[in-house]
C-alpha cells in the first residue's frame, strides 16, 4: 500500500483552510467604507450649514441699523457700514443685566438641586433592592413621555397656593424633579463595577458613604453632562418663567427677549442683537465643556 505524503506549511495546521486571498471582496469592503465616509461628510456639512446660515444671518442683521433691517434681505446683505448700535442700546438699558442675573441664579440653583437629587434617586434605583423598584422605574419612564407644557397650569396653581409666585423658587422648584436626569444617572450607575462597593461594605461603609465617596467620584463625566444639559434647559425655558414671574426685575433671558420683541416691533436689528446676547453664555459654556458633554452622553450610551 503506497504511503501518502502530506506537505504541511510551517505554523499552519493541515486541517486549517487555506488563507483567503485579497481579491474583489476586500476591494468592495474598502469601496463601501469610502462611500460611507463620503456620504457621512456630506450630511455633516449639510446639517452644519443648516445650523450656521440662520446664525450668521442673525449676526449680520444685528450689525446693521433698524432702518436697514426693515428694508429686507437685500438691504442687509449689501450694507457696507456695520454698527454695534443695537448692542450698545441693549447693554446700556440695564434690563439685560437683570435678566442675566435672574437666569444665572435660577439655572445654577436648579442644576445643583437636580444633580443632587437625581443622582441619589438614580443610585437608589440602580443599587438598592426594595419592593416596587420596577414599578417606580416604569412610572419614571412614563413620566419622560409627559410633555412639560401639560403641567404648567397645575404647577401654577400649586405655586400660587404656596405663595411662591414672583420668586426665584417658582422657577427653580418645578424644574428640579428632572426624570430624564434620573434615568441618565441610573443607566450610568448600572455600568459601574460593584467591586468597589463590596470592598467599602467590608470596611463598614453604608449606602450614603458609598454614594458620596465612591459612586460620585467615579461619575464625573455624567455629572458634568447632566449639569450642562440641565443648565441649558433651564436657561432656555420660556413657558414656566412666563407664567410664574410678572416682576420685571426677576425676568429671565427668554422672558426678557419676549418683552423686547413685543415692545420693539419692527426694530429687527435690536431683536437679533438681544437674541445673540441671550445665547452667548450658552455658546461659551458649550465651547469650554463640549468634551465633558460628549464623554458623559457617550458613557451613558455604552454602559447603559
Amino acid at each position: 500500500m503506497a504511503s501518502t505524503t502530506i506537505q504541511k506549511t510551517p505554523g499552519i495546521s493541515a486541517a486549517a483552510p487555506p488563507p483567503a486571498r485579497s481579491g474583489s471582496g476586500g476591494g468592495r469592503v474598502q469601496q463601501d467604507s469610502r462611500s460611507f465616509t463620503i456620504i457621512s461628510r456630506v450630511l455633516l456639512i449639510f446639517f452644519a450649514l443648516l445650523w450656521l446660515v440662520p446664525t450668521l444671518w442673525a449676526i449680520r442683521t444685528s450689525l446693521v441699523s433698524n432702518a436697514t433691517a426693515s428694508l429686507g434681505a437685500s438691504a442687509v446683505l449689501t450694507d457696507t457700514s456695520p454698527t454695534l448700535h443695537s448692542y450698545s442700546v441693549l447693554l446700556q438699558s440695564g434690563d439685560i443685566w437683570n435678566w442675566y442675573m435672574s437666569s444665572a441664579i435660577t439655572s445654577v440653583a436648579t442644576v445643583a438641586l437636580t444633580v443632587l437629587f437625581a443622582s441619589m434617586a438614580g443610585f437608589a434605583l440602580s443599587r438598592m433592592v426594595f419592593r416596587g423598584r420596577k414599578v417606580v422605574f416604569i412610572l419614571m419612564i412614563i413620566g419622560i413621555m409627559v410633555p412639560t407644557q401639560v403641567l404648567v397650569v397645575p404647577i401654577f396653581r400649586e405655586l400660587s397656593a404656596m405663595h411662591l409666585l414672583n420668586t426665584y423658587w417658582s422657577v427653580i422648584l418645578p424644574q428640579v424633579p428632572a426624570v430624564i436626569a434620573v434615568f441618565i444617572f441610573k443607566q450610568f450607575f448600572d455600568g459601574l463595577p460593584k467591586e468597589y462597593e463590596e470592598s467599602a461594605r467590608i470596611d463598614g461603609a453604608g449606602f450614603w458613604r458609598i454614594y458620596w465617596s465612591i459612586i460620585l467620584p467615579l461619575s464625573r463625566p455624567v455629572l458634568s453632562a447632566v449639569s450642562i444639559l440641565t443648565f441649558v434647559t433651564v436657561w432656555n425655558n420660556l413657558i414656566l418663567p412666563l407664567f410664574t414671574l410678572s416682576n420685571p426685575k426677576l425676568m429671565t433671558i427668554p422672558v426678557g427677549l419676549a418683552t423686547v420683541q413685543g415692545s420693539y416691533g419692527q426694530r429687527l436689528a435690536d431683536i437679533q442683537a438681544s437674541a445673540i446676547l441671550g445665547a452667548l453664555p450658552l455658546i461659551i459654556i458649550y465651547f469650554f465643556f463640549q468634551r465633558r458633554i460628549i464623554e458623559g452622553v457617550a458613557g451613558v450610551g455604552v454602559k447603559g
